[in-house]
């Protein structure tokens, strides 16, 4: 894992997307139109975490508005530099390299916060059984759909395929320390699918600390929503449409709540017919198999909402339903489309 932190390069795909991501903020403009008669909302749109984080936060003054999304954004960088698998130097980096050289590895040393953010993974796992595996980023690295124009060979896959891999990860506490440990050389750490609905509500907690209580923030598609826009109503949430990049498919009123949407339409390549996308099937790993193209979670936590939408897309909706009352009593499905 001798990668540097991916930088985000602004394609021309990637400014198609921004003010949508994930989520069309439809009462942005109206809240914009109607400034001079509430509070300032003050709106940003930041490269991060690999994709685009979009800020909208009412404050007293736009100077306020700006301090606070800088002290948020500052909390995502700080996150994504401990949990990224893509830098050797950060916590999960320096767990996989312990076992690249094909050996199990000892106890790594890592952060409260990606202990804990492990531990979760874990539980969604378990929960999900093994439909959300965190451990398989050897097998998304042998994807790469951002940079893949064909599948990986079938062979180097069979390693990988229906191992239950997160069986084998323990977080424990060394010296007053926590640590993780990895008990099999393939595994490799991938918190993709958890660490960014995490680095959301940490953005929140960041703004609500400032006395900021009524803001939006969207992280490629993991949102939380604080309070009201500045009207005093929800915010009004349009989900994209995986078929239409300018279009929505469903309008949500948000208000204190959390929504996360996956989905096989931004990362994925097309090989023979077949699109290739980035949520992996732990019992094939490979892309999971579904006429599903996205589905919306919504929860009290992003993380509990990111995790969600991963372990649950393409399932039925029973199984999907059961996983959530399990792991995330009150999370909802949203539009399964």
């Amino acid at each position: 894992m001798t990668s540097p932190v991916r930088e985000f390069a602004l394609s021309r795909r990637s400014a198609l997307c921004i003010g949508l991501g994930a989520f069309v903020v439809a009462s942005l403009p109206l809240a914009i139109r109607r400034r001079r008669a509430a509070a300032a909302t003050v709106t940003r749109t930041i490269p991060v975490m690999g994709t685009v984080a979009e800020f909208a936060v009412v404050a007293p003054s736009e100077a306020e508005g700006h301090a606070a999304i800088d002290a948020a954004a500052d909390e995502l960088v700080r996150i994504e530099r401990e949990m990224t698998r893509y830098d050797v130097t950060s916590d999960v980096g320096r767990v996989n390299d312990a076992v690249m050289g094909g050996h199990a590895s000892g106890a790594i040393a890592v952060s409260a916060d990606t202990a804990q953010v492990v531990r979760e993974a874990l539980l969604w796992a378990d929960a999900s059984d093994g439909s959300f595996d965190p451990c398989l980023g050897g097998a998304s690295e042998l994807w790469n759909v951002e940079r893949r124009t064909s599948p990986p060979d079938a062979s180097q896959l069979r390693r990988y395929a229906g191992r239950r891999l997160h069986r084998f990860v323990d977080v424990d506490t060394h010296a007053g320390s926590p640590v993780v440990l990895l008990r099999d050389a393939d595994i490799q750490i991938d918190l993709g699918g958890i660490a960014k609905g995490w680095a959301v509500d940490r953005a929140g907690d960041v703004l609500r600390a400032r006395g900021i209580n009524n803001a939006l923030v969207n992280v490629g598609g993991d949102l939380v929503a604080l309070g009201h826009n500045a009207d005093g109503e929800p915010w009004h949430v349009g989900v994209r449409s995986p078929t239409d990049p300018n279009g929505i498919c469903a309008e949500i009123d948000a208000s204190d709540i959390a929504i996360a949407t996956s989905g096989d339409y931004e990362r994925c390549f097309v090989w023979h017919g077949r699109r290739y996308h980035h949520i992996l099937d732990p019992q094939t790993a490979e892309p999971r198999v579904t006429p599903v193209h996205s589905i919306t979670v919504i929860a009290s936590t992003c993380m509990s909402a990111d995790a969600a939408a991963t372990a649950c897309y393409g399932m039925p909706r029973d199984r999907a339903e059961a996983v959530l009352a399990s792991r995330a009593p009150g999370a909802r499905l949203g539009p399964v489309v």
